[in-house]
């Protein structure tokens, strides 16, 4: 019997897209000979997954799971909004959040944790379902938070299911507080981030490059209206001001009253926000090109020609 080897194993997931387990009982079947184990595939059912994985997911379902001081949230992509109603892609969502709580927000290490109850990685389960349910699915991005003195609460806008949704908030706040008035903050933080979309924690926070393009936009604005530039000086630090109540949370104004800003109700609070994640559903997968398969596959870090990898 030939030997079958990882070169080979990794040679007949290139050509069909089947899982590594698959690919092996494939090969194991076929006595080494990849012809026979593509056959075997195609057979099973199991070869489909890469002619599906070159075609465009940019609906899915945002999932959040919580556990003591620790929470997470990620976003997994599928080709409609009628999968999302799948119950086997909904847990298949479930458990990707859950096994971010064990191992980090990292894609790589969730895509090689091992999937419940089946012998298989993330990633080959995620090419079984591109297999089984027929479309093109690949999880898209994670973010965890902790706050070991804290709590991370999170907010689910319009949930499909408990911890399925399409925008999920995640907000990290400690204080002397009891753990229920924290987590009742948090969750109301959590759904004005939902609503009001900041870039960033605080102003130190704010990121360097995005706020010299600001400066710059809005210094040449300025000399265009004929002003000293001692003047455009003194209108461009006004505008930023503006600009720092538009995309830094603690200096936004409260959707709740409409009147304080975020900074002041966290201090009346006596609490502390450590972070936040928010995530939108196909969030900066702009649908107004012309090319929107290229630019879901450049989000996806592909080639538009390049199959979704599991």
């Amino acid at each position: 019997m030939a030997e079958i080897t990882a070169a080979l194993v990794k040679d007949l997931r290139e050509r069909t897209g089947a899982g590594m387990m698959d690919c092996k009982k494939a090969l194991t079947e076929s006595g080494g000979d990849i012809e026979g184990a593509i056959d075997w595939l195609r057979k099973k059912g199991l070869s489909t997954a890469a002619k599906k994985s070159g075609r465009v997911a940019a609906e899915g379902l945002v999932g959040i799971a919580s556990a003591a001081h620790k929470a997470a949230v990620v976003e997994v992509n599928a080709e409609t909004d009628f999968v999302a109603r799948n119950e086997v892609f909904q847990d298949f969502v479930r458990q990707v959040a859950n096994v971010a709580l064990l191992v980090g927000d990292d894609l790589e290490a969730i895509k090689a944790a091992p999937y419940p109850g089946t012998g298989r990685s993330f990633a080959e389960q995620l090419t079984h379902l591109i297999s089984t349910i027929g479309e093109n699915m690949h999880i898209r991005r994670a973010k965890v938070l902790e706050a070991p003195h804290g709590v991370v609460a999170s907010y689910m806008h319009n949930a499909l299911k408990p911890g399925l949704g399409k925008i999920g908030v995640l907000v990290a706040v400690a204080g002397a507080s009891e753990i229920e008035a924290l987590e009742t903050l948090g969750h109301q933080v959590g759904m004005h981030v939902a609503a009001s979309r900041p870039d960033a924690l605080d102003i130190d926070a704010v990121d360097p490059a995005a706020l010299h393009r600001e400066k710059t936009v809005l210094a040449e604005q300025a000399r265009a209206s004929g002003k000293p530039e001692a003047i455009i000086e003194k209108m461009v630090e006004g505008r930023i001001r503006k600009y720092y109540e538009e995309v830094v949370l603690l200096e936004q104004v409260w959707v709740h009253d409409g009147e304080n800003r975020v900074r002041v109700i966290v201090q009346k609070a006596g609490a502390k926000l450590l972070g936040f994640a928010r995530f939108q559903l196909g969030e900066g997968l702009e649908r107004r090109s012309d090319d929107f398969a290229a630019e879901v596959a450049a989000a996806a870090g592909l080639q538009p020609d390049e199959p979704a990898r599991p």
